[in-house]
C-alpha cells in the first residue's frame, strides 16, 4: 500500500487492508498526516482495495479520529461492501460513512 496524495486531495488506496498490512498503512498515514501542507479536505478512494478484514474498520476509525483532531474533513469513497458490512456489524457505520445515502 502506497499513501501519497497529489494536490488534488484524493488519496487512492490499492491492495489489501488486512491485519498483515495495517501496521505499514498506519505508519505511512501518520507520515502523511504530519505534513505541513495537509489539505483541509481529503478524499480517500478505496476502489482499488482488494481485500479487507476487521482491522480495516479500526483503521478507518483511527483516520476519522486523526482528522477530527486536526479539524480536517475526511471523505471515504468507493468503500467495499464487505467493509461497510463489518462497520454495520460493529455499530460504527455512521462514524465511518456519516452521509451515506
Amino acid at each position: 500500500m502506497n499513501i501519497a496524495a497529489a494536490p488534488g486531495e484524493v488519496l487512492p488506496l490499492e491492495g489489501a487492508l488486512t491485519f498483515e498490512s495495517i501496521p505499514a498503512v498506519l505508519e505511512e498515514s501518520a507520515l502523511y498526516a504530519a505534513r505541513a501542507d495537509l489539505p483541509e479536505r481529503l478524499t480517500i478512494d478505496f476502489s482499488l482495495v482488494t481485500d479487507v478484514d476487521s482491522s480495516a474498520v479500526a483503521l478507518l476509525l483511527d483516520w476519522r479520529r486523526m482528522a477530527m483532531k486536526r479539524s480536517k474533513t475526511l471523505v471515504f469513497v468507493n468503500l467495499p461492501a464487505n467493509l461497510l458490512a463489518l462497520a454495520e456489524l460493529y455499530g460504527v457505520a455512521e462514524i465511518i460513512q456519516p452521509h451515506r445515502a
